[in-house]
């Protein structure tokens, strides 16, 4: 695979996003080699914990401006491209196993969305995160909206989505938004760490009060995500996201008209 590498440290499996002179930006051949890896992981029964991090300087820049340049061009092909990527993303979900995000440089866009799937998150104090959708007109479609709520409340899930708001790992871990923060130099050591706690723990069980919990935090899941996609249809046709991609191009700032 050219876009996503993978290594085992014993039970523990780390999935790494390898497009750093991209910064690992998302297009589609890193999605479909993700899937790919994280399918594999989750039927290894060797592995017991997966780990997803980033090659280079940075966890994931989010989604490639191709895919979002191709997105203004054809809005009608928006629930082909984002069934790839929740299909990906819900893997980290879904599997029996604990998945953690492990968070370094930046992680915006669809990449915090993959953070938010995962079952945990460490992030280097210096690190920035953010759902920065509204600043592009579109609203965060494969899953942020519906899973940022019930990891830090409703109130912080608006702020940051409506304000497209950035934070560090220091205000992350405050709000909740990630388990454990560490300075850059010391995030793989307490991603091992939390590792090392989940696997002190039965696996059978750990996958089935995962799977419980889940379920009860996100009794609607299903049909959140069906809104996100039918809000990112309208949004997608709006003259503010042409303007926004319009305004990327020429380099400088959208003017916004709400139609």
């Amino acid at each position: 695979m050219d876009n996503v590498t993978t290594e085992d440290r014993g039970p523990v499996r780390h999935v790494v996003l390898d497009r750093p002179e991209k910064r690992n930006a998302i297009n589609e051949a890193l999605i479909a080699e993700l899937h790919e890896a994280l399918a594999a992981a989750a039927a290894d029964a060797d592995v017991r914990v997966v780990v997803i991090r980033g090659e280079g300087a940075m966890f994931s820049s989010g989604l490639d401006h191709a895919a979002l340049g191709a997105l203004a061009a054809e809005p009608e092909r928006l629930r082909e491209l984002r069934r790839g990527i929740l299909a990906t993303w819900n893997l980290c979900e879904e599997m029996a196993k604990p998945t953690i995000a492990e968070i370094h440089g930046a992680c915006l866009g669809g990449a915090m969305e993959l953070a938010l799937a995962c079952d945990l998150r460490t992030m280097a104090a210096d690190a920035a995160i953010g759902l920065v959708e509204t600043r592009v007109g579109l609203v965060p479609d494969v899953g942020g909206s519906s899973r940022l709520p019930s990891v830090v409340g409703l109130g912080r899930a608006k702020e940051m989505i409506l304000a497209s708001k950035v934070i560090d790992g220091t205000e992350a871990e405050r709000i909740g938004l990630v388990n454990r923060v560490a300075p850059a130099a010391e995030l793989g050591a307490a991603t091992q760490q939390l590792a090392d706690e989940l696997l002190a723990c039965a696996p059978i069980a750990v996958g089935l009060a995962k799977r419980i919990l889940d379920s009860v935090a996100k009794p609607t899941l299903a049909a959140s995500l069906e809104q996100e996609v039918t809000a990112q249809a309208v949004c997608a046709r709006s003259e503010d996201f042409g303007e926004a991609i319009r305004s990327f191009v020429e380099k400088r700032p959208p003017s916004f008209s709400g139609r």
